[in-house]
C-alpha cells in the first residue's frame, strides 16, 4: 500500500491520501472493532488477536491488545509473542508497525509510522516503518515517531518523544528523548 501521489490527488484541497480501495478496506475495518471488539472485556485478548488476525495483522500468540486501542491498517502491522498494546494505545501505522515479543506499549502512548514531505509544495504523504525490537518499553503517554527503531530492551520514558533510534538497553526520556542510563538486561 503506497499513497496516492500529492500532485494529481491533492490533499491539501481535500483529496485522498490513499486509494478508494485501501478506504473502503479502513471503513469495514474500522466498522468490524467496533462491533466485534471495542466493547470487550479486558480479559477477552484472544478474540481480539483473532479480529486483528481476520484484517490482516501479523499476531504472535499470547499477545495482548487492548480493546482501546486504535489500529489504523491492521496489515500493517506485525506483534510478537507476548507483546503487550495497553489501553488507549494509537498504532498509527499509515506506513509499517512491528513490535517485537515481549515488548509493551503502554496505556495512551502513540507510534506514528508516516509524515509529509515538508520540502514539497504539495505535501506528499512519506510512509516511514517504526519497529520495536524484543523486551521494549514504550511507556504511559509517549511517542515514537517515523522511521525509528528502538532496539532490543530499549525503554522510552512517560511522555517521551523519541524520534531517532533508540540504543540496546537503554533508558531514554524527555521531547526529544535523551538517553539517560543504560538498562540492566533481562534475566531468562
Amino acid at each position: 500500500m503506497s499513497p496516492l501521489d500529492a500532485r494529481t490527488s491533492r490533499p491539501l484541497e481535500g483529496g485522498a491520501s490513499f486509494s478508494l480501495g485501501n478506504r473502503m478496506a479502513r471503513a469495514a475495518w474500522a466498522l468490524a472493532w467496533l462491533l466485534l471488539a471495542r466493547w470487550t472485556p479486558p480479559p477477552v485478548h484472544g478474540w481480539r488477536r483473532l479480529v486483528l488476525i481476520a484484517f490482516g495483522a501479523k499476531v504472535g500468540p499470547g499477545a495482548r491488545v487492548y480493546a482501546s486501542t486504535k489500529v489504523w491498517f491492521p496489515a500493517n502491522l506485525e506483534l510478537g509473542a507476548n507483546a503487550l498494546i495497553g489501553p488507549r494505545v494509537t498504532l498509527y501505522n499509515q506506513g509499517r508497525i512491528v513490535i517485537g515479543r515481549r515488548s509493551v506499549v503502554s496505556q495512551g502512548a502513540h507510534i506514528c509510522a508516516s509524515s509529509h514531505d515538508i520540502r514539497d509544495p504539495h505535501f506528499q504523504l512519506v510512509l516511514r516503518p517504526v519497529t520495536l525490537g524484543e523486551d521494549c518499553w514504550v511507556a504511559a503517554e509517549a511517542f515514537v515517531g517515523p522511521g525509528v527503531t528502538m532496539a532490543d530492551g530499549c525503554v522510552l520514558a512517560a511522555r517521551g518523544a523519541l524520534f531517532e533510534n533508540g540504543d540496546a538497553w537503554a533508558v531514554y526520556r524527555g521531547n526529544p528523548a535523551a538517553a539517560i542510563k543504560p538498562r540492566e538486561r533481562l534475566a531468562d
